[in-house]
């Protein structure tokens, strides 16, 4: 245990994949986890799951990019909880095409749940936080932010806006109390990895010193460990989780 016992922990996307995964780890680590995820059978078949095994858990049905939506996840987490610890700002999309066929609709999609749900929801729930004078954000970035990649014009643009963010944020939060980091996952085997070939995959890994993909549960280790107190100086940093990914 890390000091995250009790602690109300909002995960959005946690219906499937990273988000499931760090909802599941916060659970173990005693918190009390909200799942924020759009998809109402997903998200309320991972709240079972955490009751079944004696946790603490609320499944909040969530449009990220709707600020109404938001707020109203917020309203309930405080009527049932009182406050808000950790804010996982996990939800993400990909609608990928190469830069000559993409259209205004998949870079507007990408960009409305990646970027301006990152948005919405730690403006949101920062006001809460602020009120508290604690709170850790946590944002979902990727490592191609870092150095492209083929097709993901949109992607890539979204997540390296939330590195962005993640810095400014961590500056203007910190007098409040409030920690704020982001984490860059790699190759990592969930549901949007799944319908890449052998042979890319093969070609990808010769870029990962480890030799092998990630596991949801690599990343939400990160996320417990940036939300706990053994992180309590850690601010503005982007953690890579990533098998030691180059360019």
């Amino acid at each position: 245990m890390r000091g995250l016992q009790e602690k109300v922990v909002i995960v959005t996307g946690a219906g499937q994949g990273i988000g499931k995964a760090t909802a599941q780890s916060f659970s173990d680590e005693g918190a009390r986890v909200v799942v924020a995820e759009f998809n109402e059978k997903t998200g309320k078949s991972v709240v079972a799951e955490l009751e079944s095994n004696g946790a603490e858990a609320l499944f909040v049905q969530t449009n990220v990019a709707n600020r109404d939506s938001v707020r109203n996840l917020i309203s309930v987490v405080l009527e049932k909880f009182g406050c808000i610890d950790v804010l996982v700002n996990n939800a993400g999309v990909l609608r990928d095409n190469t830069l000559k066929k993409m259209t205004d609709d998949e870079f507007d999609q990408v960009m409305d749940v990646n970027l301006r749900g990152t948005f919405i929801c730690g403006q949101e729930v920062a006001a809460v936080m602020r009120e508290q004078s604690s709170g850790v954000i946590l944002n979902a970035s990727s490592v191609v932010a870092l150095y492209g990649n083929f097709g993901q014009t949109n992607y890539v643009a979204s997540k390296a806006g939330v590195i962005g963010m993640t810095k400014v944020w961590a500056r203007e939060l910190g007098k409040d109390g409030i920690r704020v980091n982001a984490v860059t996952p790699g190759f990592i085997e969930t549901a949007m990895t799944e319908g890449i070939p052998d042979k890319v995959l093969e070609m990808m890994m010769t870029r990962v010193p480890l030799r092998r993909m990630g596991s949801p549960e690599d990343v939400a280790a990160a996320y417990c460990f940036l939300a706990s107190d053994d992180a309590a100086y850690i601010t503005g940093q982007v953690l890579g989780v990533d098998g030691g990914s180059v360019t």
